[in-house]
C-alpha cells in the first residue's frame, strides 16, 4: 500500500514538472514585433503600402499603420535643401532666444542679490568710479607739473627768434610736448571710461528699479551692451 501510495506521488510530482517547464517553455519564446506598415498615395495616385517608408513618397506625408489598419503616426514629407535651411535657421534662432532667457534671468537674480535698495547700487558705483577718478587727478596734476617745466624752456628759446634753436632746448620741448599730449589722450579715455561705467550703472538701475516693483526675473529682455558712445549727456564727474 506504502509503496503504491509512492508510486503515485512520484507520478504526479512528474507531471507537475512537465507543466511547469512546458509553461517556462512558453513564457520564453521570443516576442516578434510586426512588421511596420506605411501607406500613401503616390504623384499618379496610387495607393501604395510597404514595410518601410515609401520613396516615392518622400515629398508628400506617409501614415504608419498598426495591424488593425488604425494610423499609428503620419510621417511628414521629407523637406527641401532650402526647407532643411530655413528650419536650421529657426532652430538656432530659437537656440539663441532660449539661451538669451536664461542669461537674463540669471543676470537679474545675480543683480536682486548684489543690490537689494538703490544706496547699494549707489555704493557700488561709486566704487566702480573712485580709482578712474583718481588716475583723472594724478594726469592732471602731471600735466600741470609739465606745463611749469615748459615755461624756463619757452622763455629761453625767446632768445633764438628767427634762429635755429639749440639741439638740447628743441629736445627738451619735443619731449614735454610728447608727455603733455600723452597725458592728455590719457585723461581723455578716462574720463571716457568714467561715462562708460555710469552708463553702465544707469541701466542697471533703471532695471533694478523693475524689479524691485514686482517685475519678475528674466521678463524684462536682455541688458543692452554700453559704451561711451551710447551715453550721450553724461557728464565725466557723476
Amino acid at each position: 500500500m506504502a509503496l503504491m501510495h509512492l508510486r503515485v506521488v512520484a507520478h504526479a510530482a512528474a507531471f507537475v514538472a512537465m507543466i511547469v517547464g512546458a509553461s517556462g517553455n512558453a513564457f520564453a519564446q521570443p516576442v516578434v514585433s510586426k512588421p511596420a506598415i506605411y501607406s500613401c498615395v503616390d504623384p499618379s495616385g496610387k495607393r501604395i503600402t510597404s514595410d518601410r517608408p515609401i520613396a516615392s513618397c518622400n515629398d508628400r506625408e506617409q501614415r504608419e499603420l498598426n495591424a488593425d489598419g488604425s494610423v499609428k503616426r503620419i510621417v511628414p514629407p521629407a523637406m527641401t535643401a532650402d526647407e532643411r535651411t530655413d528650419a536650421e535657421a529657426r532652430e538656432r534662432t530659437a537656440a539663441a532666444e532660449a539661451a538669451n532667457k536664461r542669461d537674463a534671468l540669471k543676470r537679474d537674480r545675480n543683480l536682486l542679490n548684489r543690490f537689494p535698495n538703490e544706496a547699494a547700487h549707489n555704493k557700488a558705483r561709486e566704487a566702480a568710479l573712485d580709482d578712474t577718478r583718481k588716475s583723472v587727478k594724478i594726469s592732471e596734476a602731471r600735466l600741470a607739473l609739465l606745463a611749469s617745466e615748459r615755461k624756463p624752456l619757452m622763455d629761453e628759446a625767446e632768445f633764438y627768434i628767427g634762429k635755429p634753436l639749440p639741439t638740447k632746448l628743441r629736445t627738451q620741448l619735443d619731449a614735454n610736448d610728447a608727455a603733455t599730449d600723452a597725458q592728455r589722450s590719457l585723461i581723455q579715455n578716462q574720463q571716457a571710461e568714467i561715462i562708460r561705467v555710469n552708463a553702465l550703472y544707469d541701466a542697471e538701475l533703471q532695471r533694478l528699479k523693475k524689479l524691485w516693483g514686482g517685475a519678475q526675473p528674466g521678463t524684462l529682455g536682455t541688458l543692452p551692451p554700453v559704451d561711451a558712445a551710447s551715453a550721450p549727456g553724461k557728464t565725466a564727474g557723476k
